[in-house]
Order: structure tokens, then C-alpha cells, then sequence
């Protein structure tokens, strides 16, 4: 069975579901495998409890016509998913990068809601099981679509995009994330890049760039078959950029920015600057809300509106999220931590003005083996940023030399609060998800 065929079984049941406990009557049930799980093993189980059929990749559970084999059930979720795509002719952005990633997404959404009826990554599904479920939301009410696309292997963004099959592009930035599985900087870049790679099979494509990167800028060359959408907070590149400076950010950002001069000029209309008081926490963000006033530009998203849905976007997913409790005001970003990112918050954690300053990190992990060297530069720049009390969390950490108090896991941590319940600080939390760091606020 091809894969038009079975679309057309999916439009008399446009429902699927991976998961044997939650089968809606008449959907269809697709057996994923993971590393402790076989879905296949419970197709017959699907069935009984609504399922119309069963997609499967086992020939031995095949067990009459409401079983569909195919040889790979993940490719052929992401080829159906690419189908179902292919029926709305409308924009799709697909976004990437090392950092910034979901807020960016977040506040592109935010700002196309304010003209469109806009389809985006919920959370951070963005691999190759979240991008095809993202796809599958897709309807005819929907206008414009944004999709997060997350990669820890060369080729992830390449099958993404190609799943995705988006018409214009946005990587926030490449970092030194998933050393273990890049095996380098350089294969970050290249595999984030893969982005560029597929929307210049496109004759409309559009990307987004931050024109500060010399990284990305230097993957678009002298290619004059791309259009390029660009922002800077550079002064030197806004007479050509999207451009944006931070005001204050203490500790929640405010900024200012316009369209490029050029435009302003063209058109004959004012080159004032737009001010935005956002409640994100960190002035690396201004990259992330430039990107998504840029996007909102490109729409025809009114600018007013533009600056609305920046000074409405709150973070409530452990990124950049400030929370104020009884005895403390943290800085939440613990879901996730590499080196650049890490530096990027302490260095703006070091600008914060606060009477007592802490820090709890938790070990950045995936870094393979630049690990122990990067876990000694962060240790390094720890002790630049006027820190009162630093806890550090995780074995990687822990290997590190310094006087600093180790924890070899979240679990030491909370009972040390227990002993010694920190009041009166400005705290930081940040550390890869996997150190679960996020478990920390509500006992500070």
C-alpha cells in the first residue's frame, strides 16, 4: 500500500495515535518502537479498544484486514505527515538552532496571532515523532504554520525539513550542543544548515537570519537565490536590518527597535524607534525578539500589534521564567543548558543588580568529550560574575577543581534546602533538563 492509499485511510479516520492507552474510536493506531517499548506489541489491544486499524511493522502480529504492515512504521508516520501537509498551500516556518529555539517559536506565534490563525509546535516536540504530530493538527481553518525542528545527529534537521516541507526558515544560532552526537562544532553547524540546504530547493523560499552571526552568514555566502530577511543589533547594519538595542534588562528585558532605514527612507515614514517592556528574563533574548519581529514584518503583522504581543508573551516553561516567592526571586532556565547558553545566562545574571546573588547549576550533558573542558571554563567564568553562593550539580561539575559545593545529584540539593532554606537572594537555576533542576523552585 503507497503512501496516497493510505492517506486516503486516514482521511475516513483523521485521527492517529502512538499510544495504546489513549485510542479514540475509530482512529488509527501506529506502532512506534523506542528502547523500552514495542507498539507493535500492542496493536491487537488498539483495536479492542476502537482503533479502526493498525499500522505495524511486524509481519507476526498481522492478524487480519484491520492490520496494515508496512517496513517502517516511524518513516511511514513521517511520509504521511508530509502528505497531510501537502494539502494546505499556506506558509510554513521552520525554525532550528542551539538556543532560543522554542522561545523564538513561542513569540513568532504570538505575533502572527495577532493577523493569523497560526498552527504551532506545542512545547518542544520537535523531533521526528513531535514533527509529524505537529503536522497531523493541520486544517483548513489554519493559516500559517510554525514548526520547531530539534537535532542531536547529522541529518535530523534534513529529515525534518523534508517531513515539514516548510517555505521560509529561521535558525536562532549554533552553539557547542550535542558534541556527543555531532561530533563537532563544525557538525552543529552543518547539521543545523541542512535547514538553508532544503529551502534552496525552493524557488520562494524565504530565511531569516541574524546578520551578527558570521556563522550562518558565512552557510548563505554569495547565493543569490535565497531571500533573506535580516536583524541586527548591530548600529553599523540597521540602515539594511530589521535592528533592535536593549534599554535595561533588571532583570526583565526592555528594548527598543525599527525597520531597516532604507525602507523607512523609501517609504517616506518616521524612523522612530518602537520601545517593548517584555517579561522575558536575560538581554540574549533581544536575538529571539528581533527574529520574531522580523517574521511579523514579512506577514504584514501591524506594528503596534508586533509590539502587543511581545509585552504580553510570559515564559511559563522553565525559560527565562522570573518567580518570586516567599523567601527568594529566581531565574528559572532549567530546561535545558550548554555552554553557550549557560554563558549567556551567567553573563547576564552578572548584570542583574540584587543584594545577595546564588546560583544552583546542574552539569550540561551530551557534551561527549569536550565535557571536562567545558565544565572548567564554565567553573572559570563563575567566578567572574560576583556570585555570593554557588552550588554546583551533577558529576561532570563534580570532577571540576574548585571550592565551589557539589551535589551529585537534585536529590542532595533538596535535602540541603531542608537544612538550610536560602532566603534573600537572587537565584539562578540553570542546568541541562536531565539534572531536573526544574523540581527546585517551589521548595525556595
Amino acid at each position: 500500500m503507497n503512501i496516497k492509499e493510505l492517506y486516503s485511510i486516514y482521511k475516513q479516520h483523521p485521527c492517529i495515535t502512538t499510544d495504546s492507552r489513549n485510542c479514540p474510536k475509530n482512529s488509527i493506531f501506529l506502532a512506534l518502537k523506542g528502547e523500552t517499548f514495542d507498539g507493535n506489541q500492542y496493536a491487537a489491544q488498539a483495536l479492542e479498544k476502537g482503533c479502526a486499524y493498525a499500522i505495524v511493522d511486524n509481519p507476526q502480529v498481522v492478524d487480519g484486514s484491520r492490520y496494515i504492515f508496512v517496513q517502517d512504521c516511524l518513516q511511514t508516520f513521517k511520509d504521511l505527515a508530509r502528505e497531510h501537509r501537502r494539502q494546505f498551500s499556506i506558509p510554513v516556518i521552520g525554525i532550528t538552532g542551539t538556543n532560543g529555539k522554542t522561545t523564538t517559536k513561542e513569540l513568532i506565534a504570538a505575533v502572527l496571532g495577532e493577523k493569523f490563525n497560526v498552527l504551532y509546535t506545542e512545547g518542544n516536540f520537535n523531533n521526528d515523532v513531535g514533527v509529524p504530530k505537529t503536522l497531523f493538527r493541520l486544517t483548513k481553518e489554519h493559516e500559517i504554520a510554525v514548526v520547531e525542528m530539534g537535532a542531536s545527529h547529522p541529518g535530523d534537521i534534513k529529515t525534518l525539513a523534508e517531513t515539514a516541507e516548510p517555505t521560509c526558515g529561521l535558525i536562532t544560532n549554533v552553539g557547542r550542543a550535542h558534541l556527543q552526537g555531532f561530533g563537532s562544532f563544525e557538525g552543529v553547524i552543518k547539521t543545523k544548515c541542512e535547514l538553508y540546504d532544503f529551502l534552496r530547493t525552493r524557488e520562494d523560499a524565504l530565511i531569516f537570519i541574524n546578520a551578527d552571526n558570521d556563522y550562518l552568514i558565512d552557510q548563505i555566502g554569495d547565493d543569490e537565490e535565497i531571500w533573506l530577511s535580516p536583524y541586527s543589533t548591530d548600529p553599523d547594519k540597521q540602515y539594511s536590518c530589521i535592528s533592535g538595542e536593549v534599554i535595561e534588562c533588571n532583570p526583565f528585558l526592555k528594548f527598543r527597535w525599527r525597520e531597516p532605514l532604507m525602507t523607512l527612507e523609501e517609504e517616506g515614514r518616521s524612523t522612530k524607534w518602537h520601545k517593548v517592556q517584555t517579561h522575558l528574563v536575560g538581554a540574549y533574548n533581544i536575538d529571539n525578539l528581533l527574529a520574531a519581529i522580523a517574521v511579523g514584518i514579512n506577514f504584514g503583522v501591524d506594528r503596534k500589534k508586533i509590539c502587543h504581543a511581545l509585552e504580553n508573551y510570559e515564559p511559563t516553561n522553565n525559560r527565562s521564567q522570573l518567580m518570586v516567592t516567599e523567601h527568594n526571586r529566581l531565574i528559572v532556565d532549567a530546561y535545558n543548558a550548554n555552554p553557550s547558553s549557560m554563558t549567556a545566562a551567567l553573563q547576564n545574571f552578572r548584570l542583574i543588580e540584587a543584594p545577595r546573588k546564588m546560583a544552583i547549576l546542574g552539569d550540561m550533558r551530551e557534551l561527549g568529550d569536550a565535557s571536562a573542558e567545558e565544565h572548567r571554563k564554565m567553573v572559570d567564568l563563575i567566578g567572574q560574575c560576583g556570585i555570593d553562593e554557588v552550588w554546583l550539580v551533577g558529576s561532570e561539575f563534580g570532577n571540576t577543581d574548585c571550592s565551589y559545593r557539589k551535589f551529585n545529584d537534585v536529590e542532595e540539593v533538596k535535602a540541603a534546602i531542608a537544612q538550610q532554606q536560602p532566603r534573600g537572594y537572587e537565584i539562578l537555576i540553570k542546568g541541562s533538563n536531565s539534572t531536573k533542576l526544574y523540581q527546585l523552585p517551589e521548595l525556595l
